[in-house]
């Protein structure tokens, strides 16, 4: 069995058993965005760096194809592209509260639980990541806390903000 016989396999094991496919990816990718760029928290950091927002969602359907069903569309750096980011836990976290609802909202329950593992297991890589770019081992269980000058925080503080989202 060649490789692209193994991934065709993987995929077809992934489709069968969530029911996820390339449309329902492009759907949540789509759902979820939206919500994001409406976020007191998320939005303006997403705001500050994308423009053009369709080869943005392109991309991310991309990478979830990649993350979800095995596929290899996605060709890229997610780590590099997010280290420069002025984010910490309380971003990570709003990110996944908003990934976990969207997905709830619009996929079945089993593909929602599939992309949420993934999802949370991304988040937690890339907090791991941005910290030890700034200089931070964090032990098993520790979160990245930044002092907000450092991180992008709206105008209000973060507990005004979470109970307007």
């Amino acid at each position: 069995m060649t490789q692209e016989d193994r991934r065709a396999a993987a995929i077809a094991d992934i489709i069968a058993r969530t029911g996820i496919d390339e449309a329902m990816i492009d759907h949540l990718v789509r759902a979820f965005y939206g919500r994001i760029r409406d976020d007191a928290l998320l939005g303006p950091v997403f705001a500050a760096r994308i423009v053009d927002w369709e080869p943005h969602l392109q991309r991310m359907s991309a990478f979830w194809s990649s993350v979800a069903l095995m596929s290899g569309r996605y060709h890229g750096q997610p780590m590099e592209k997010h280290l420069p980011l002025p984010v910490d836990a309380r971003h990570f976290d709003r990110w996944l509260a908003v990934f976990v609802e969207t997905a709830r909202d619009v996929c079945p329950p089993v593909a929602a639980d599939h992309f949420i593992e993934r999802a949370q297991r991304i988040a937690q890589s890339l907090e791991l990541g941005i910290a030890a770019q700034n200089g931070l081992l964090l032990a098993k269980g520790q979160r990245l806390q930044r002092p907000d000058a450092d991180v992008f925080l709206p105008d209000t503080s973060f507990a005004e903000a979470e109970h307007l989202a």
